[in-house]
């Protein structure tokens, strides 16, 4: 099973997701933490999106995509993925459906976890004081929730169209979303 969580930052969408892998025996193809990952290591990539994170900027999806690429035709990840956070824009999404394409793979299902700005920065400044992300600080977290917003509204209308589609209200507690998620993947 393929399933696509997105939302803005902060939404919850890591912590549904790893929930997510347990239930269904999947895998987490989360592109913040590939992208610090190559941070992390000093990696040609790493360097090169740095500054982009730091200051709320989308990296540029050719690099994404890359990045998406290789896990998709890893065969032993085929039909076990769990997309957090991916796509984040209409290319993404479109190249997405290219790649799953050509891997005779699909998405099952796909959740939207919507959460407005307020409750997006209480949770963010929260899990800074936890996980002291450098991608953390309010000014970015805003413009992060800014350009999310900007960037993936036409995501949401590509997917909103689909019959697999589901809207959760993000603002609801931990709990609330995984069991909202539950009646939709059938655990």
């Amino acid at each position: 099973m393929n399933i696509i969580l997105f939302g803005p930052p902060g939404a919850g969408k890591g912590t549904q997701s790893k929930y997510l892998v347990k239930v269904t025996n999947g895998i987490q193809v989360s592109t913040g933490e590939m992208l610090r990952e190559e941070i992390k290591k000093e990696t040609d990539i790493g360097k090169l999106i740095i500054n982009d994170m730091n200051y709320g900027k989308f990296v540029d999806d050719k690099i994404v995509n890359e990045l998406i690429k290789r896990i998709i035709f890893d065969p032993q990840k085929k039909n076990k993925l769990i997309f957090d956070g991916y796509p984040r824009s209409l290319t993404q999404a479109k190249n997405l459906d290219l790649l799953l394409k050509d891997s005779n793979q699909k998405i099952d299902i796909i959740f939207f976890l919507n959460v407005n700005k307020d409750t997006i920065v209480k949770r963010i400044e929260k899990r800074k004081s936890i996980e002291n992300r450098s991608d953390d600080e309010l000014n970015t977290i805003l413009r992060r929730y800014d350009t999310y917003m900007q960037t993936t509204e036409p995501v949401l209308q590509f997917y909103s169209k689909n019959s697999n589609f589901h809207e959760i209200d993000g603002s609801l507690e931990i709990d609330q979303i995984t069991r909202k998620i539950d009646t939709f993947i059938n655990v």
